[in-house]
C-alpha cells in the first residue's frame, strides 16, 4: 500500500516527459525511477528507517519533487517546511517532529546546524539549482532500491499548520489519505497520460505537492516545474499544457496580463483555484476574457481534498462545489454537534479516507476535533444550498489565508504584544485585491511609546515567515469588546474592510 507503488503502476512509459522546467531540464519517467532510487539510498545510509521523519526546508526545484518520493520509497514520513520559516520556528518544527535527516539550503547550514545538532537530525543541502550535499552523495549510489512495504495506515507525511494557541500542529497523513485523494482528483477532473499540468505552486503546502504532484503521477501525466509563479512566465508557457492549478493571487494577475485571451486559453481544459476564496468578480471576469469558467474546489491541509466543482456542469462562483466521492459532508452546530437542516449555517464537518489520522504527538487535540462517528470538525462555517453546492461563509477560528497560506493572528500577536511600549493587540484579515486577504495589526501603545508601523514590522522580521507579517500596523487607543471583555475582530474588520482598496 505505499503509495509510490500506485505512482510507478501509473507510469505509462519510461521514455515518457514527467517534469520539464522553464530552463528546459527535462526528465522522463525512467529518470525519476532512477534518481529517487539513488536518494532513497542515501536517505537509508543516512539512517533513516522505516517510519522515521524526512524534514526538507529547500526551493522547489525536481530534486525536491523526488526527495518526497525517494522518502515514500524509503517507507519514511515526509516533512515539508515553508522556505519563509525563520531559524526560531524551525527550532519548533524540527524539535516536535524529531527527524533523521534534515535537508536545507547550503547558505543556510551553518546556521541551522546547531539546531540540527540539538535535536539529532543529521543534515544535508540542496539548493535552488537542485545542487548540494544530498544530490552529490546520490550520483554516487546505486538506482536500484527495494521500496519498503507500507500499509494504508502507515505514515507518508507530516504537514504543520499553525494553532490558534500559536503552537503549530502536525498533520498526519496516512499512505491511504493521499493515494485516495489523488485517485478520487484523476477521475473527477478527468486527468490522463496527455495531460501537462502548468505547476507553479509550492511544494511545501499540501495544494503544490499533494494536490498537484500527486494528482498527476496517479495519471501518469507531466508537469512543467516553475520555482514561482510569475505570470510573463506562465503565459510563455502556456502553450504548452493542459491545466493549471493555482491559487486566486494567479488569476487575479494573470487578468492583468495583456496576453491573456481566448485564443492563448483555447488549447487549455482545466483551470482550478483553491487555498483561498476566490472572488465571485474574479470568476466571472477570468470566464469573459478566456472563456474558461476557473473550477474553485475546498480542502485543507488535514483533509486533502473535499470538495470541488464539477467538471462537467455549472461551475458557480462563490461555491465550492459538491462533495467528491468518498467524501460525507455535513453542516453541524459548532457547540452540541446536531446536524443543522439543509441551508443553515454551521461549522462544516467531513469524515472520510481522505481525513488524516490526527496530530503528532497531541492526542487530546486530536480527539478534540473529532466527533465520536469519526467526523472531522473543519471549523469552517458553511451551508449547502438546495442544488447540494457547499458554500464556505466564515470561519470559526479567525484564521486568514493571504496568498493560500494559512495565518493564525494568535501568534503574531504573542510576539507584537512582547514588544516594549505594547498594551495589546489585535490581529485581523482584511480584504486584499492581490492576496486575498492582508494580514493586518491594529495595535494599543502604552502612553509616551514611540513605536511606529515600520519599527513594529521590522522587529516581526527576525521572529516570523514573511507570509505572516502585517502588511499594515495600525495604532488605536483602544480595541472594540463586548459586554463580555472579548476583543470585537468583526468590529475592526468592518473598520478597516477597505484599507487595501486600490
Amino acid at each position: 500500500m505505499n503509495l509510490f507503488s500506485l505512482i510507478r503502476a501509473a507510469i505509462p512509459s519510461p521514455v515518457k516527459t514527467f517534469i520539464e522546467t522553464n530552463a528546459g531540464t527535462i526528465l522522463t519517467y525512467a529518470d525519476m525511477l532512477a534518481r529517487s532510487g539513488q536518494l532513497a539510498n542515501v536517505l537509508v545510509a543516512r539512517g533513516v528507517k522505516p517510519g522515521d521523519r524526512v524534514a526538507a526546508q529547500v526551493e522547489k526545484t525536481p530534486e525536491s519533487l523526488l526527495l518526497y518520493l525517494a522518502t515514500l520509497r524509503a517507507g519514511a514520513v515526509f516533512l515539508p517546511l515553508n522556505t519563509a520559516y525563520t531559524p526560531t520556528e524551525l527550532n519548533y518544527f524540527i524539535g516536535d517532529a524529531q527527524p533523521t535527516v534534515f535537508v536545507c539550503d547550503p547558505s543556510r547550514r551553518d546556521a541551522l546546524s546547531a539546531i540540527a545538532a540539538k535535536h539529532g537530525a543529521g543534515i544535508e543541502t540542496l539548493d535552488a539549482n537542485g545542487q548540494g550535499s544530498l544530490t552529490d552523495a546520490a550520483t554516487k549510489a546505486s538506482s536500484d532500491f527495494a521500496d519498503v512495504a507500507r500499509t494504508s495506515d502507515d505514515l507518508a507525511a507530516i504537514l504543520y499548520t499553525s494553532g490558534t494557541t500559536g503552537r503549530s500542529k502536525g498533520a498526519m497523513l496516512t499512505h491511504k489519505n493521499l493515494s485516495s485523494n489523488a485517485k478520487v482528483l484523476v477521475e473527477y477532473w478527468r486527468f490522463t497520460k496527455d495531460d501537462v499540468l502548468l505547476h507553479a505552486l509550492p511544494v511545501y503546502h499540501t495544494h503544490g505537492l499533494f494536490v498537484a504532484s500527486n494528482t498527476v503521477m496517479l495519471s501518469g501525466g507531466a508537469m512543467i516545474f516553475l520555482q514561482k509563479f510569475d505570470a510573463d512566465e506562465v503565459m510563455k508557457l502556456l502553450p504548452s499544457a493542459t491545466a493549471m492549478m493555482g491559487v486566486p493571487t494567479f488569476y487575479t494577475r494573470l487578468l492583468k496580463h495583456s496576453g491573456l485571451t481566448k485564443a492563448a486559453c483555447a488549447h487549455m481544459r482545466l483551470f482550478t483555484s483553491g487555498s483561498a476564496p476566490l472572488l465571485a468578480e474574479t470568476h466571472v471576469e477570468f470566464s469573459e476574457k478566456t472563456g474558461h469558467a476557473i473550477l474553485e474546489r475546498y480542502g485543507m491541509t488535514e483533509t486533502n481534498m473535499n470538495t470541488s466543482n464539477p467538471y462537467d456542469g455549472d461551475r458557480i462562483a462563490g461555491t465550492v462545489g459538491f462533495p467528491l466521492p468518498g467524501v460525507e459532508l455535513r453542516i453541524a452546530d459548532a457547540d452540541t454537534g446536531t446536524v443543522l437542516p439543509q441551508g443553515e449555517v454551521g461549522g462544516i464537518e467531513v469524515r472520510g479516507p481522505n481525513v488524516f489520522a490526527g496530530y503528532w504527538r497531541m492526542p487530546d487535540k486530536t480527539k478534540a476535533e473529532f466527533r465520536a462517528d469519526g467526523f472531522f470538525i473543519t471549523g469552517d462555517v458553511g451551508r449547502v444550498d438546495p442544488r447540494g453546492y457547499v458554500h464556505i461563509v466564515g470561519r470559526a477560528k479567525d484564521l486568514i489565508i493571504t496568498g493560500g497560506f494559512n495565518v493564525y493572528p494568535k501568534e503574531i500577536e504573542a510576539e507584537i504584544d512582547a514588544m516594549p511600549g505594547v498594551i495589546e493587540s489585535a490581529v485581523i484579515g482584511c480584504p486584499h485585491p492581490d492576496f486575498g486577504e492582508g494580514v493586518t495589526a491594529v495595535v494599543v501603545c502604552k502612553p509616551g511609546a514611540s513605536l511606529n508601523e515600520k519599527g513594529v514590522i521590522g522587529e516581526l522580521e527576525t521572529r516570523l515567515a514573511k507570509f505572516k507579517l502585517p502588511k499594515r500596523v495600525i495604532f488605536v487607543e483602544d480595541l472594540p469588546r463586548n459586554t463580555m471583555g472579548k476583543v470585537q475582530k468583526n468590529v475592526l474588520r468592518e473598520q478597516n474592510a477597505k484599507l487595501y482598496a486600490s
